[in-house]
């Protein structure tokens, strides 16, 4: 659903594993889950991240789409 939801954002998706070191260059991090839903990641040891507009967006096409709201404004180009 995140997928589907960041491509209709424009926002590229690359499934692929990764080293610690890529993921601590991050700026914004975010994890999904059934539970979880989409969750920002505020720290992972010493490395702090910022909850970023791709992370707010999703967060709320979400919650938009769960709650039965299949509007979802297409992202201005």
């Amino acid at each position: 659903t995140i997928i589907g939801l960041a491509a209709m954002r424009g926002v590229e998706v690359i499934e692929r594993g990764f080293m610690l070191e890529e993921l601590m260059q991050a700026e914004e991090i975010f994890l999904t889950g059934t539970a979880a839903e989409v969750t920002a990641v505020g720290q992972i040891g010493e490395h702090g991240f910022k909850v970023g507009n791709v992370t707010r967006q999703l967060r709320d096409d979400y919650e938009l789409l769960v709650k039965g709201n299949h509007q979802i404004e297409e992202a201005a180009e």
